[in-house]
């Protein structure tokens, strides 16, 4: 099953609803803003296979971020060992961990903002977890049990920013930065390993199986719900594989006018024009 957000005019306002994806048809599901608010029903797969409200299209569907609104975005760093390699680092016994912030992402065809502070805005394609059930120290045998599905993100990163410290933060949750979908698909129709590209206008940066991380999402939902109570809702984003471009040798970085395809087979394609933030 595919769940996304959609996005529509009600008068002069714009409004959002989780909508299932039936082939080329969006059909609503009544009584929830976003795909977040469904997952707080605890019945939330059964609500969304029942749903029959109005349906639109998918050609041309204005999508918000899957999950609009996380309570917690959690990220990992290192966790590809290409990129581990192009980075000069060592394979980490332990994931590395940062935050976002919901004010970072956008919709999977919105446009994606290129500050005035930073000219060296990298791209990072990942698999993005998405929580279904509440816990805390979950075991990792049963932290399937806990995930709702998977989406693809960008975690663009402004690397003058990022390594202006040796924590990460300040580079790495730039309103209006990181795109997040198109759609949450459930973990019974997606298991990680199909290939996750992105692409500078048509030229591939980035490509490496989704099953080549370093820690698993199993070990990733175990991990950070010991630290900390995971709800439905939250997003992992598992890291990303190399290619990145301040790795390359002339660095290269995002430009306004440039448009960034990051797809993951089974899941979907973000497509984001870069652009000058007023």
């Amino acid at each position: 099953m595919k769940l996304l957000t959609l996005r529509t005019s009600v008068g002069d306002k714009t409004v959002t609803t989780a909508v299932r994806q039936d082939g080329d048809t969006l059909t609503e599901i009544p009584g929830f803003a976003d795909v977040g608010a469904l997952l707080q029903d605890p019945a939330w797969e059964a609500t969304a296979k029942a749903a029959n409200g109005a349906t639109h299209p998918l050609d041309g569907a204005d999508l918000a971020a899957v999950v609009p609104s996380p309570g917690k975005i959690i990220c990992v760093g290192h966790n590809y060992r290409n990129h581990i390699k192009e980075m000069g680092r060592e394979v980490p016994e332990y994931p590395t961990l940062f935050a976002k912030y919901a004010e970072s992402l956008i919709g999977p065809n919105d446009d994606l903002a290129l500050p005035q502070e930073s000219d060296t805005v990298d791209w990072e394609a990942e698999l993005a977890v998405v929580i279904g059930k509440q816990g805390r120290r979950i075991s990792e045998k049963d932290a399937a049990g806990h995930i709702a599905g998977y989406a693809v993100l960008n975690d663009i990163s402004m690397r003058d920013y990022q390594f202006r410290t040796i924590q990460w933060l300040q580079g790495k949750t730039w309103e209006k930065s990181t795109p997040f979908g198109p759609a949450l698909v459930t973990k019974d129709e997606f298991t990680p390993g199909p290939l996750m590209t992105s692409a500078v206008d048509g030229d591939v940066q980035q490509s490496t199986p989704t099953s080549d991380l370093v820690f698993t999402p199993e070990f990733l939902v175990s991990y950070i719900s010991t630290i900390i109570t995971l709800n439905p809702g939250d997003v992992i984003a598992t890291g990303t594989p190399g290619g990145v471009g301040h790795a390359q040798d002339p660095k290269r970085y995002l430009q306004e006018g440039q448009v960034l395809v990051t797809t993951i087979g089974g899941l979907g394609q973000l497509k984001n024009r870069v652009v000058k933030e007023a």
